[in-house]
């Protein structure tokens, strides 16, 4: 006798959808593309910048002032801290019919608010560059050494800064935030220790 095993049985084949029928096979759903949190990040970071169309170069100027603390021994230097928390030295644009000598002057006057100073000498130009949406900014920077007169004189900041104050020489080095700058301040303080200027 012939006994049937479950294991035996024919299997069932799955119902197909009819033609005309409203049933649909899931496979055959169309998948909605849904990016995943990194593809989103890597659109938002890595977005195609347009194609620089124009180079402008940029003159500034400005200063790395200085000061002796009361007892005459240590250095203290002036720096801004931009509206990006860097912290920095006051400079800017020179403007038409401006020597860079006579720019480091009236933006220490505008940014950091010292109007009795001396400049002591010429220390260096450095060279930034940046993107402008379409435009490559070439920036040269002439720097000088600046020697605050008053020391009554209390710097005041500008609206766009996040902050204005003396540091101590070796904590001033830690601050700035560039690199070129930091060299110059180097050069500075040897020439503020000799008194070579």
């Amino acid at each position: 006798m012939n006994k049937k095993t479950p294991n035996s049985l024919p299997r069932r084949k799955p119902p197909l959808a009819r033609k005309g029928s409203n049933l649909k096979v899931p496979e055959a759903l169309p998948k909605q593309y849904k990016p995943s949190p990194i593809t989103k990040f890597r659109e938002t970071v890595f977005k195609k910048k347009p194609a620089i169309q124009e180079i402008v170069r940029e003159p500034t100027a400005g200063g790395i002032v200085f000061r002796l603390s009361k007892d005459k021994h240590d250095i203290e230097i002036l720096l801004i801290q931009d509206s990006k928390n860097r912290w920095t030295i006051p400079k800017g644009h020179i403007e038409p019919g401006e020597t860079a000598k006579q720019t480091a002057i009236r933006e220490i006057g505008e940014e950091a608010g010292l109007f009795h100073i001396n400049v002591l000498c010429w220390l260096g130009k450095i060279h930034f560059k940046y993107r402008r949406l379409d435009k490559l900014v070439l920036m040269t920077t002439q720097i000088y050494l600046v020697h605050s007169l008053d020391l009554r004189e209390t710097p005041t900041k500008e609206k766009w800064m996040n902050g204005i104050k003396w540091f101590k020489f070796s904590d001033a080095l830690d601050a700035i935030e560039y690199e070129d700058i930091e060299k110059l301040m180097l050069i500075a303080k040897k020439k503020i220790r000799s008194g070579e200027y």
